[in-house]
């Protein structure tokens, strides 16, 4: 286990603010205040997120020195919308990331699209060189199934338990995948990523009910935690939301 990983997490537990949405979706995500990466970063330090992760130019220009004591977890690829797709490049390197004082790496892996192979590659190459420094991994584990296929439903609970199995046996710290179509099979899908933490993808802005919901039901099954990000940043009350979910990730 990657020591490093307590750099990230309290009791075990992960609360992730995450802001790497403005190169996948585009500035439709955003308002007047969130478009700010400082405005995260005050929800990250005010709301008590056990880290934050964002794309380099982002951490190097508006995380320090100010924030720094939020741990970051710099993501090293991207695609735009624009594009049809499902292939994420690296746009930033474990060295760069090392170079502004990062606690650790996001990488996003599209399973089943027609560029799979190419982001395995480049996923094993970032994990051993971010092991080798000592900085915690993060697989962001999302299946992209092309057409024509036999599992052709991406939010399939079979389908979630197979990136999350993939990604813990490429040797991510940290799976974080979707939630399923069948919530009931979240022991599976979790006990899938053996020997790796499993924290939930927040995913859409939805109603304060159904997102906490949500992480109950991941908690209660075995799940590691929660990267939220437009559940919270696109909320009226950021801190209000955060700390609901606190509660339910580290109950009193």
């Amino acid at each position: 286990m990657n020591r490093n990983l307590d750099r990230i997490q309290r009791n075990g537990k992960i609360m992730m603010l995450a802001y790497d949405q403005g190169l996948e979706h585009g500035p439709e995500d955003f308002d007047s205040k969130n478009y700010h990466p400082e405005y995260i970063c005050d929800i990250a330090s005010q709301g008590k997120y056990t880290c934050l992760a964002m794309q380099y130019a982002n951490a190097r220009k508006f995380w320090l020195p100010k924030y720094a004591h939020v741990p970051m977890i710099v993501k090293l690829n991207g695609k735009t919308k624009l594009g049809p797709e499902a292939l994420s490049v690296t746009n930033a390197s474990v060295d760069e990331a090392i170079g502004i004082g990062a606690s650790g790496v996001g990488f996003t892996i599209y399973l089943g699209s027609d560029h799979e192979a190419e982001m395995i590659r480049e996923f094993s190459e970032i994990r051993r060189q971010a092991h080798r420094y000592g900085l915690v991994v993060i697989a962001w584990m999302y299946p992209f199934i092309t057409k024509p296929s036999s599992n052709d439903d991406e939010l399939e609970a079979d389908i979630v338990a197979y990136a999350a199995r993939a990604g813990a046996e490429l040797g991510a710290d940290v799976v974080k995948i979707k939630y399923p179509r069948q919530p009931e099979k979240l022991p599976w899908i979790i006990k899938n990523a053996v020997g790796t933490k499993a924290i939930l993808s927040g995913g859409d802005k939805t109603s304060d009910e159904d997102f906490v919901l949500k992480v109950k039901q991941f908690m209660n099954a075995g799940g590691a935690g929660v990267a939220v990000g437009r559940n919270a940043w696109q909320h009226p009350q950021p801190l209000f939301i955060t700390e609901k979910t606190r509660k339910v990730i580290w109950p009193e």
